[in-house]
């Protein structure tokens, strides 16, 4: 559930009625205030600062790997966590590469081994957006970018990394909207679950 732009009323009211019905639950684009007053109904929800969510979830299945993200740089984080925190909840292990933008290429590179065992790979990105395709053009798996509002001023709140991801010319890059951590990370455990369950059939 969106949390941004909703009263605390409306997202216990709403948190509560997910969380009797499936076990688990995702709240986004939250601050501490609204999580304080979720607690209160629910008291084994958990908030994760960085990415903004509300997390619960009470059916603990074990995490299966396959989905890694990486992010260009520190300001990146918070889209990189709602992406990472969404994946975790629909059970995937999540391995997080952060800080490996293109300005300092040789920190991705010493990524790789691990990059291309994955199943589906979320890139975040801001200022120029140019990190998915660098990536892209080194593994053989999905990768998911997510243009970020952060840059300077003819970054244009996220429109410039946009245009340069739909851009790509390296094959195998899906691009969701400006910071949708959120899109990503679902996407990215859709891609993981189906693999995993094509391997065993």
């Amino acid at each position: 559930m969106l949390g941004q732009g909703k009263t605390p009323e409306q997202v216990v009211a709403i948190a509560t009625r997910l969380a009797e019905r499936s076990g688990r639950l995702l709240v986004t684009r939250v601050g501490a205030d609204i999580f304080a007053a979720v607690k209160e109904h629910l008291p084994d929800a958990t908030y994760h600062e960085t990415a903004r969510c509300i997390t619960l979830d009470r059916r603990r299945e074990a995490p299966v790997a396959g989905v890694a993200i990486l992010c260009a740089g520190t300001s990146d984080l918070p889209v990189a966590e709602e992406a990472a925190v969404t994946a975790e909840l629909m059970g995937c292990a999540v391995e997080r590469v952060y800080d490996v933008g293109v300005a300092g290429i040789h920190r991705l590179l010493d990524y790789l081994p691990q990059l291309r065992e994955a199943r589906a790979l979320v890139v975040v990105a801001g200022m120029e957006g140019a990190l998915p395709s660098v990536v892209a053009g080194l593994v053989a798996v999905p990768v998911v970018a997510v243009p970020t509002s952060v840059g300077y001023g003819a970054s244009f709140q996220g429109i410039a990394p946009l245009l340069t991801m739909l851009n790509t010319c390296a094959a195998g890059v899906a691009v969701v909207n400006i910071d949708n951590g959120f899109g990503a990370g679902y996407l990215a455990a859709v891609i993981n679950r189906l693999a995993v369950s094509e391997k065993r059939d």
